[in-house]
């Protein structure tokens, strides 16, 4: 019988589909608000319901379009109050002296500061946690450097988690179920050669990107859910269940957090295992919807047909090291429908037989005046 190595991680980490179902779409486009696709957070049947809803932080990864949108709520809100919401009062409330200190942060004049950051979440009404999520939110945005911006959106993911959890928008026992990247690396060792699974084995073989608690804890989980059964007289480990028995209920946040972690240890291969023993590439390219869809279909079967390939080879010999591959394929331009309609009409092109024609009567004309030259100048010598 197939082993079925990381069966449950492998559906569960193919979640595109889900994703696109159940997820509420996060990034945020700076546009007009007749067009800015960020309607998900606002959207309603009738304008009445939709200026009644506060926009919600968990849904930005762009905190200037979040206060851009915070400001337009406030002033729908109040717009028939005889003092209508403006910059200068947000400016009171965060004990900012500059009145029009909100606009040139929203306009991208000025960056937030870290003391600032805390001023404006007191003016935003933010309890602590949102406070902090709006700080990992404005260090992600205004970090330049790419390795650095991960670290952000790595530790912003997770305290978006842990604030839906404290809020029950996920549910806890659910989310303790689901192993974490260290459970997944863990349960794909049982095919490795010579493992033995005891904590100080596990951490060398880990290389450092675990403690011992974690690898103890991600252990004594598999062991304990039944999905690693350990033989007592042999000491040996061998699965008894897929990881993830039902990953369509997996919550869309876990996923995510998981393969954000996944990536992350993806960035640190980059940066510490030498070119012969990993394999990274980038492919730039423009494509149409269509072949888009073409490619991420094409994407699918393949890591489909790798997992089916592996699990093969597992049952005749058991593996050297466990491999993480990631596939990746995201928008990196908005759409070019988007752009204005161009009014102006491009020159027609002469085709090669007027070009021709052109020529020859330019040609002519130049023979009939020096004809013309050449009979004045015979009149003249005759006179």
């Amino acid at each position: 019988m197939v082993v079925k190595v990381l069966q449950g991680a492998n559906e569960m980490m193919d979640t595109s589909s889900n994703d696109e179902k159940n997820s509420v779409k996060t990034e945020k486009v700076d546009r007009p608000p007749a067009t800015d696709s960020r309607a998900a957070g606002l959207a309603s049947s009738s304008p009445e319901a939709a200026a009644a809803k506060t926009p919600d932080l968990s849904e930005y990864l762009d905190y200037r379009q979040y206060l851009r949108d915070f400001y337009d709520y406030k002033r729908r809100m109040t717009a028939n109050d005889i003092r209508p919401f403006n910059y200068q009062m947000f400016s009171a409330a965060a004990n900012i002296k500059s009145p029009n200190y909100l606009k040139m942060i929203i306009e991208g004049q000025r960056n937030l500061s870290e003391d600032m950051v805390g001023k404006f979440a007191k003016a935003l009404g933010f309890n602590k946690d949102s406070a902090e999520e709006l700080r990992l939110l404005v260090l992600y945005n205004q970090t330049a450097d790419p390795a650095d911006r991960n670290i952000h959106l790595k530790k912003l993911s997770e305290q978006r988690v842990r604030i839906k959890l404290k809020a029950g928008e996920i549910d806890k026992k659910t989310w303790e179920k689901v192993p974490n990247w260290i459970a997944w690396v863990i349960y794909a060792m049982v095919d490795m050669e010579g493992v033995e699974f005891d904590v100080p084995t596990l951490k060398a073989l880990f290389r450092g990107k675990a403690s011992e608690d974690e690898i103890e804890l991600a252990l004594n989980g598999l062991l304990g859910s039944g999905e690693l059964l350990r033989d007592f007289t042999t000491g040996k480990v061998r699965r008894a269940n897929s990881l993830i028995e039902q990953p369509s209920e997996v919550p869309v946040a876990l996923v995510r957090k998981l393969q954000a972690q996944l990536m992350y240890l993806g960035l640190e291969s980059l940066y510490q295992d030498a070119p012969t023993d990993r394999e990274f590439g980038t492919l730039t390219m423009s494509m149409t919807k269509s072949e888009f869809d073409d490619l991420k279909f094409k994407l699918r079967q393949m890591r489909k047909v790798i997992n089916k390939d592996n699990n093969i080879a597992r049952t005749h010999t058991k593996g050297e090291r466990v491999y993480q591959l990631n596939l990746q394929l995201y928008p990196i331009t908005t759409d070019s429908s988007v752009l204005p309609k161009s009014t102006s009409t491009a020159p027609k092109h002469e085709s090669a037989k007027d070009s021709a024609k052109a020529l020859v009567n330019s040609l002519a004309q130049e023979a009939a005046k020096s004809a013309a030259s050449i009979f004045e100048d015979n009149d003249a010598s005759h006179m």
